[in-house]
């Protein structure tokens, strides 16, 4: 029933984004994205506040290969009030080519928004994503926590971009342990 509720209010996010797939003025997706080089879990560390992630902590995101040749999508989160995950299950699709960090993503039926990864390191050890406006944003990292040096990073680039990142929700990802990667994968 949780899972239920958890995806329907992404999918209600998604519409309220108004099934936009756009790119923000002024942000420019990643070129020479290597979608297999993205896949596998990222810990959310910083976003804009959504009402599909309020409360929530230890959110992590798993990206793998779907059969169709698009990603899936397993956000998970913890409520700590209610003392249980939170999972949502989406696909997402490259916009304009693999190359190009610039996908749509759906949690619900037809209805996509934006997934735009704007700042990538090297290492992919980082990524900065956005939505179809700067109403959405999100520092993902490959660890469960960063050293300030990467965190001023992507504050100054946001900052720069026109983010408001006063609004910054600074992700907790200590004190309960995860499930374990298999049941991550596992439908509930």
């Amino acid at each position: 029933m949780q899972k239920l509720l958890f995806m329907l209010v992404a999918a209600a996010s998604l519409m309220l984004m108004g099934c936009e797939i756009g790119v923000p003025k002024g942000i420019t997706p990643v070129k020479n994205f290597d979608s297999q080089r993205y896949l596998g879990d990222w810990f959310e560390i910083a976003r804009l506040e959504h009402s599909y992630e309020k409360g929530l902590n230890n959110i992590t995101a798993n990206y793998s290969l779907r059969e169709d040749g698009g990603i899936r999508v397993l956000n998970r989160g913890y409520d700590p009030e209610k003392k249980e995950w939170r999972t949502a299950e989406g696909k997402a699709y490259f916009v304009e080519s693999p190359d190009i960090g610039y996908l749509k993503v759906s949690f619900f039926g037809p209805f996509y928004g934006s997934y735009v990864v704007f700042d990538l390191d090297e290492a992919y050890q980082y990524s900065y994503v956005t939505g179809p406006d700067r109403k959405y944003l999100w520092f993902l990292s490959r660890t469960a926590h960063v050293d300030d040096a990467a965190l001023k990073r992507f504050i100054k680039k946001a900052d720069e971009l026109g983010f408001d990142t006063t609004k910054l929700i600074y992700v907790d990802q200590g004190g309960v342990e995860a499930p374990k990667t298999q049941a991550m994968g596992a439908k509930d």
